[in-house]
């Protein structure tokens, strides 16, 4: 799953950091690197863009840029 498809309230955690070169770089400076929790809070009112939670910030990123990052849900260890 990807992280534009997570549910508002949702916590998942991440797999895969994709993108390439500079965004890729953007992503993990931002803190989205694998095994970090995350949390979809709320999305725009047309649905983009949407605002996560994750190392105890909030994040507003666009639903192209969220579909590069793959998450996984169920139990987080």
């Amino acid at each position: 799953m990807t992280l534009d498809r997570l549910p508002i309230g949702q916590e998942a955690e991440i797999t895969v950091v994709g993108g390439e070169g500079e965004l890729r770089l953007r992503f993990l400076d931002m803190g989205l690197i694998p095994k970090t929790r995350v949390t979809v809070v709320k999305a725009a009112p047309m649905g983009d863009p949407i605002e996560i939670r994750l190392r105890g910030y909030e994040l507003t990123i666009r639903k192209e840029e969220a579909v590069k990052i793959e998450v996984k849900t169920g139990e987080i260890v």
